[in-house]
Order: C-alpha cells, then structure tokens, then sequence
C-alpha cells in the first residue's frame, strides 16, 4: 500500500513548480499503478497554454475559480469541475482566483516534467 500526505510532498522533490503553480506530484511512474496523481495549485491571475504530447490528464477541480479554452471556447472551471483535454488538446488554462485540481495522468508521469509556458511544443510533457 502507498499511503502519503500533502505535507510529506511539499519542498521534496515531488513538489514541482511549474510557471504559474505548483505540481504536488503523489504518485509517479515508479510507484507502479500505471497512472500519476498530482495536487495542482494555479496560482490566481495566470494563463497557461499547455499541451501534453505524451500524456492523457484529467483535471478534477477542488477549489477556486477560472477557466479552460480549447479550440476557442470557454469552459467556466469552479470547484467540483472536471475537464479532459482528450485529444493531445493545445489549452489554455486561466485562473482568476487560485485554482487547486487534482489531476490524473496516463501514462504516468515520471517525476522531473515541466511545463515549458514559452515555448509550449518544447514542453516536457
């Protein structure tokens, strides 16, 4: 059994920051369940242009208020939302308030991505 706490995550290297947030990373590739879990905080007055090329994610949100634009409309995000850029979905995520998801990735992630918010076809996902 894999048993971790948030407080066990914070300033080790599971604690990703990204740009605009902070990837709290509970389970990776090594840990073996086929799938990474994150606790994801999007800090409040950032856009976020994000694609994952390699992995599926399903973002779950828990807290907070923005929104998700894919191919042009807008999806109002508040808590108990969940959103799933399904198709390898060029996204731009915006946080009007502090946003806080949980976020499922297939394949898993493996620890050291990030997202690259210059230059979104370099980004490591």
């Amino acid at each position: 059994m894999i048993l971790r706490k948030l407080s066990d995550i914070i300033a080790t290297r599971r604690d990703v920051s990204w740009g605009n947030g902070q990837s709290r990373r509970f389970l990776l590739e090594k840990d073996g369940m086929g799938f990474a879990l994150t606790d994801t905080v999007v800090n409040a007055g950032t856009e976020s242009l994000l694609c994952y090329k390699n992995h599926m994610e399903a973002c779950y949100c828990i807290s907070g208020q923005g929104e998700v634009e894919i191919d042009g409309k807008i999806h109002p995000v508040t808590a108990g939302t969940m959103y799933a850029p399904d198709q390898y979905d060029e996204h731009y995520l915006r946080a009007k308030t502090e946003m806080r998801l949980i976020c499922v990735f297939s394949p898993p992630l493996k620890g050291d991505e990030h997202h690259n918010l210059n230059n979104v076809a370099g980004s490591a996902y």
